[in-house]
């Protein structure tokens, strides 16, 4: 593998000296790129780009030739896993993913299979290792899955949810089948993002979208429970280099400490989130990646950068800190945006980095 030219993320998720602030993006592979939009037409539908190596390596690439990222992600989805299970995910046109088989009984997580990585997944893995290799050490490389819990409510709810009225229904008149499910799923993703960092990815984070909906005392016995297990079984060293590992909890504001108290080496903040006071609280332990709300990419060029000065003075000085958005970008911002966010963060961030 070739030596990486620029290592500026994975040096600020362990809190190591760096020159400026990363940046990489939520979603920066996507639709609001024109380019995306005639790879997956290509492609023909979502999952079809996601299955093709070359065109999941093609759509991976695309921002960063327009924008100076400082990672590149694995262009994927994170209900690869439950579909693997054979589920049967489907996109509808401008509908969000529907699964034909729920989870809805005990027979039915018994009978969930532990999808290997190499066999079900390889069309992943293919991708990981031909982006790596296409990166050519540029910048690293991110993999990435859903937490057990986020997996979880698409597993059971059937697809996307507002209420989330189905797994609730679970957590709460059968919480000994929601565990037994998500121990199933805390396996497939320790398994899956073990599989991505062998196959190349040099860093890797757990999604956990749908955490922040949980009551606050059943987050940590339903959705952090397995992050930590996840955390504690990863390859956190490969090919002579620590593999930090992220987690991040939509609307997780409320667990910072907890979070951070799993060994994980970095914690994403939305946008809700001071990141002054989250890094008085955890800063001590992890970095922390955040956390602009994405909606601020529609504004004029200069309210980007005074957000992005907003955010650089609030982290302060020193190193821990990956600039993002608070979530995925939107498919409508404009195009010339997010290379005006990234500008101004490497920029505006040197002077913290003396």
């Amino acid at each position: 593998m070739s030596t990486l030219k620029n290592d500026r993320y994975l040096r600020a998720l362990l809190r190591q000296p760096v020159d400026m602030t990363p940046i990489w993006m939520m979603r920066q592979a996507g639709r609001y790129l024109p380019e995306y939009k005639a790879t997956r037409a290509q492609a023909g539908d979502f999952m079809s780009l996601c299955r093709n190596a070359d065109l999941a390596c093609e759509v991976t690439l695309q921002p960063l030739r327009r924008y100076a990222l400082d990672a590149a992600i694995l262009f994927s989805d994170i209900l690869t896993i439950p579909d693997a299970m054979g589920l049967g995910l489907s996109f509808g046109a401008g509908e969000g993913p529907k699964f034909e088989r729920v989870i809805d009984s005990k027979s039915a997580v018994e009978n969930l299979p532990i999808p290997d990585p190499e066999q079900e997944l390889q069309y992943v893995m293919n991708a990981v290792r031909t982006i790596r290799r296409e990166l050519n050490g540029e910048v690293p490389l991110i993999g990435f899955s859903g937490s057990p819990w986020t997996l979880a409510t698409y597993m059971v709810e059937g697809g996307s949810s507002k209420a989330f009225t189905k797994i609730k229904k679970m957590l709460y008149s059968e919480p000994h089948l929601l565990h037994a499910l998500l121990d199933k799923l805390a396996d497939s993703v320790i398994l899956y993002l073990n599989a991505q960092i062998k196959a190349g990815a040099q860093a890797v984070m757990v999604f956990d979208t749908w955490g922040g909906v949980l009551a606050h005392r059943e987050y940590p016995e339903f959705s952090l429970r397995y992050m930590h297990k996840i955390v504690d079984g990863l390859i956190r060293d490969h090919e002579g280099r620590r593999v930090p590992v992220t987690l991040f909890t939509k609307g997780g504001g409320l667990w910072l400490e907890a979070i951070a108290d799993t060994g994980c080496d970095a914690v994403g903040l939305d946008w809700t989130v001071d990141i002054a006071e989250a890094r008085r609280r955890v800063g001590h332990k992890v970095a922390l990646q955040g956390n602009m709300d994405p909606s601020v990419l529609y504004a004029p060029a200069n309210r980007i950068e005074e957000e992005v000065r907003s955010i650089l003075a609030a982290f302060g000085e020193g190193s821990g800190h990956v600039f993002n958005l608070g979530h995925g970008i939107h498919q409508d911002v404009p195009e010339d945006s997010p290379k005006v966010l990234v500008d101004a963060v490497h920029q505006l961030s040197k002077p913290y980095h003396l």
